[in-house]
């Protein structure tokens, strides 16, 4: 209970590549989830089905990808941001607590880009958590809007002094994008951790608010391990519990 690991990652459909060298990693994503042995998993682009992929790889997983990925004994939430031609993708939350309730809230901005939140009420000793999970649009001003849609839902939503976890990737980089968010509470590391593009990363799209809790540590995950299964790097952060 005194600490709380919260990682959030982008795992790109569980495929990497182009055209050809287009490899199947989701049976690789698996195992180095659960080497975070993090209490909550944050994931966006997560398939639930594809039929083209499912087509093309031979061990393409029965399973939803959220429901493979979970590591034993933790409980997968899932809902779909996006339809597909071929299929469909959202975001996911892994927990090693139970779950107490969930909904999807749908963050569109405009016709080319299907966006959304995961929010995700969790039961940690008693004691309500709320996990929202994030994947915000490729135009600056689309996600500007969306920011402020999460801000505005979190003020009509959320208690002001329950405890809170906004996690994912949110396609920005630039200092100051959050100052709305830091008005209901929420906080973030300021020094940037990079998380894209993996190979080399420059920039952090990928990021870990929260409220109600300390912030003890944020790590980016690097190597081949992960730069092979994904565009993005994961965050782990470490959170502790006020006493």
């Amino acid at each position: 209970m005194s600490t709380l690991r919260v990682a959030t990652y982008n795992i790109h459909k569980g495929v990497q590549g182009l055209g050809l060298a287009k490899r199947l990693e989701i049976h690789n994503l698996a195992p180095a989830i659960q080497s975070l042995d993090a209490d909550l998993v944050c994931l966006q682009e997560v398939r639930q089905f594809n039929r083209r992929e499912a087509r093309r790889f031979a061990h393409w997983p029965v399973q939803t990808q959220a429901d493979f990925l979970a590591p034993p004994g933790y409980h997968a939430v899932y809902r779909t941001n996006a339809i597909t031609r071929h299929g469909e993708h959202g975001n996911a939350l892994l927990s090693r607590w139970p779950v107490l309730a969930c909904e999807h809230r749908d963050i569109s901005d405009h016709r080319l880009e299907q966006r959304g939140f995961l929010h995700v009420t969790l039961s940690v000793h008693g004691q309500a958590l709320h996990v929202l999970v994030v994947h915000l649009g490729l135009i600056r001003r689309s996600r500007m809007r969306q920011l402020a849609s999460l801000q505005h839902y979190i003020q009509t939503n959320l208690a002001p002094d329950a405890p809170l976890v906004l996690a994912g990737d949110f396609n920005e980089w630039r200092s100051g994008f959050a100052a709305g968010l830091n008005l209901v509470g929420l906080r973030a590391w300021p020094v940037p951790h990079a998380t894209f593009p993996s190979r080399l990363p420059l920039v952090q799209l990928d990021h870990v608010f929260a409220r109600g809790l300390v912030p003890q540590s944020l790590t980016v995950l690097r190597g081949s391990v992960w730069w092979r299964m994904s565009d993005h790097l994961p965050l782990l952060a470490e959170f502790s519990w006020p006493s």
